[in-house]
């Protein structure tokens, strides 16, 4: 990868991180689905004004349907899932179990998208998952049902990053690509609108006890437009220069920065599991992104 790869991966990384945190914030003040509703339509907003300032054409060469379906996948069902987990979950919990996203990716692409499973690339994951479980035991959360169902919520929020991140390659990049920017937009728009009903349902039987203070809105605007619109700006661009599993790598980085804004902004626990478990991570991202090795001798056929 180049240095403008490394750093969005990083940007990335420290962005997502801190949407736990406004996740933690906001879903036990307003409820799961209106947290994951407002996420992805002010996502949208956002997206609408930035296009229109950049004076960006709206040509989305036949694939907005596409894309807004990649949006269910990648950003509606993802969002209300993460927005569950966070009725019961730390931030930096959510932030560790997101990290299982490359072995979803890993898994997914060979199984169903024949991609070539190295040795080093399996290693890299299990050693990221084994520095996951490091850092887990310095959570304060014991493990009970809310843990599990949290747990479970995570982790099928992952399964769809990685079918999403496969997807995109297939429906968007193979097919004659498509501005990183339009793609966010109709992921939010077509997210937006599969919330739609489902918020409409949920104020009218289950209205939230309050709306929330500044602090639930501004952190609202933080991930929506933060964490949300600005980021998938990111991800779409690091989808098409290094491809879905390096993108899904900056999973690995998340909970580093997820357990630190949670320990700086919400007073969550920090230990020198935390060090181990980062080491881990790191370790595990050098072997999932570095070049195979070529064999000596070894001529491309032509």
């Amino acid at each position: 990868m180049n240095p403008v790869d490394i750093f969005r991966l990083l940007s990335l990384a420290a962005i997502w991180g801190a949407s736990f945190l406004f996740m933690r914030i906001i879903a036990p003040a307003i409820g799961s689905i209106p947290t994951a509703f407002f996420r992805v339509s002010i996502a949208a907003a956002g997206l609408l004004v930035i296009l229109g300032l950049m004076r960006i054409s709206w040509d989305f060469k036949g694939k907005l349907k596409t894309v807004m379906l990649l949006g269910v996948i990648n950003s509606g069902i993802p969002a209300t899932l993460y927005s569950v987990a966070a009725q019961v979950l730390p931030a930096g919990y959510s932030s560790i179990f997101n990290a299982t996203t490359p072995l979803m990716g890993v898994l997914i692409g060979g199984l169903f998208f024949h991609e070539r499973l190295t040795g080093a690339k399996v290693g890299g994951v299990f050693l990221g998952l084994f520095g996951v479980g490091v850092l887990t035991r310095a959570g304060p959360v014991a493990f009970d049902m809310q843990l599990l169902m949290g747990a479970v919520a995570c982790l099928l929020a992952t399964t769809c990053y990685g079918f999403a991140g496969f997807l995109a390659r297939r429906w968007l990049d193979q097919a004659g690509g498509l501005d990183s920017r339009l793609s966010a937009l109709g992921s939010m728009l077509g997210a937006t609108l599969l919330l739609l009903p489902l918020f409409g349902y949920s104020v009218i039987s289950q209205p939230p006890a309050t709306w929330g203070g500044w602090s639930v809105w501004l952190s609202l605007l933080g991930l929506g437009l933060g964490c949300t619109a600005f980021a998938y700006i990111i991800y779409f661009r690091l989808l098409s220069s290094i491809g879905p599993v390096k993108s899904m790598t900056t999973t690995f980085l998340i909970p580093l920065f997820g357990v630190l804004w949670g320990a700086v902004f919400l007073d969550e626990p920090l230990s020198m599991a935390h060090i181990y478990g980062g080491v881990l991570i790191a370790v595990a991202l050098w072997l999932v992104l570095k070049p195979a090795a070529v064999k000596p001798g070894l001529v491309a056929e032509r």
